[in-house]
């Protein structure tokens, strides 16, 4: 496949720019021609594959989640504006300023120039357009209204973004409060508790234990202090890679669960992405036992991982939706199976679960709102508890030298 960059001309007369990749120049002119144009000018890229800088670009360049938004949203509207999909994927190629997304719209459209369905273009990025992406487009597809199913995307894929940030944003305070912390208490070590240290030494001064620990971990620092740096960063690096084993991944599941104040964010959260999820694809027309399937890769936690695939199979065998989720309510709360098993019992199971998504996305953002005011007493504990012991192992020798003097 060649690299073309071409001018095209519209019946209406309107000039545009596009760049594509082609067997060859005939093939370039009969793809141009589908698209209702005529090629004015055309010109074969000189520098490609790995000796290019695009392609290198494209390689390493990150899409952001919002992009995939935007992607996801302009397509639909350029949809039901009456643009072909092979135009509207033309127009979002040359419009996108990420170089990765450019390529890989490119190649979709590509594909759906070569006769090829959108939702199956889309499943070959994984790493880029999640399974429900592709699973909506092809409902859409199917159902003959492609550009509702791209807008219920984006409003799909908006919502999980916006929940992800508040998220972020809400457990910033505090770790930016842990980090310095860590970063004054590891100053603290390395200047002043050696001066310390060698008064106490000179004057002989008996040291309590937890003096004694203290001056241990200084000396450490100051004495290895490339060592510390590599057993701090390896720690932090060990821990980050055991979460992603399947096991470490399980007890970070368990421990987030289980803390206070973020326990019941984390049951909130999940309960409003499986709703959420649940309702878009159900609207979209995917059946029940898919949509379980794909609700299962978007919540991330193991526990509620295996409640959903506990549901599928449930509803596979013919019982209702709503019995699994009322049967873990020590994971999902109890109002999700009510709210469920209500709209089972009315027809009305799509529009009970954006209901039920809309509640806990509003409960997230009030808490996410309040979250600095529930975690400050666990910060103010933590750091009146370091604070204390610092102070007391430090001031109780000069205490004791004071009484002797």
């Amino acid at each position: 496949m060649a690299h073309f960059s071409y001018t095209a001309e519209k019946s209406d007369g309107e000039i545009y720019r596009g760049v594509t990749e082609a067997a060859d120049r005939f093939d370039l002119y009969q793809i141009v021609r589908r698209e209702g144009g005529r090629i004015v000018s055309v010109s074969e890229d000189s520098i490609s594959g790995a000796w290019s800088i695009t392609y290198w670009n494209a390689k390493f360049s990150t899409i952001k989640e919002y992009d995939k938004i935007l992607f996801t949203r302009n397509l639909g509207a350029m949809l039901g504006a009456g643009l072909s999909l092979a135009r509207a994927l033309a127009v979002l190629e040359r419009q996108t300023k990420n170089p990765r997304l450019a390529a890989t719209i490119a190649q979709i459209a590509s594909d759906v120039r070569h006769g090829e369905a959108l939702h199956t273009s889309l499943a070959k990025f994984p790493r880029v357009f999640p399974r429900l992406t592709a699973a909506m487009v092809r409902a859409g597809e199917e159902g003959g209204d492609l550009s509702t199913s791209l807008q219920v995307t984006s409003d799909q894929l908006e919502r999980m973004y916006d929940l992800k940030r508040k998220i972020r944003g809400a457990l910033l305070y505090p770790a930016i409060i842990v980090i310095a912390i860590f970063g004054i208490g590891a100053l603290m070590m390395v200047q002043v508790v050696p001066t310390l240290a060698a008064t106490f030494k000179e004057m002989g001064a008996e040291l309590p234990r937890s003096t004694s620990i203290v001056i241990a971990i200084s000396d450490f620092l100051v004495r290895h202090t490339y060592l510390a740096i590599i057993l701090i960063v390896g720690s932090i690096a060990g821990i980050y890679a055991g979460m992603k084993t399947k096991m470490g991944h399980r007890i970070a599941d368990f421990i987030f669960l289980h803390v206070p104040a973020i326990g019941g964010m984390v049951r909130e959260v999940n309960a409003a992405r499986t709703s959420r999820t649940l309702a878009s694809l159900s609207t979209s027309g995917v059946d029940v036992i898919t949509s379980l399937e794909i609700t299962h890769d978007v919540v991330q936690n193991s526990y509620f991982q295996e409640v959903i695939a506990e549901a599928g199979v449930a509803v596979g065998a013919g019982q209702p939706l709503s019995a699994t989720f009322a049967r873990h309510e020590h994971l999902y709360p109890p109002f999700v199976g009510e709210m469920m098993a209500v709209g089972e019992e009315t027809g009305q199971t799509a529009d009970m679960l954006k209901r039920l998504a809309l509640f806990y996305e509003n409960e997230i953002d009030r808490k996410t709102k309040d979250m600095s005011t529930i975690i400050e007493p666990f910060l103010m504990v933590f750091i009146g508890g370091a604070v204390g012991f610092f102070a007391i192992s430090m001031i109780s020798p000069i205490y004791q030298l004071s009484q002797n003097l």
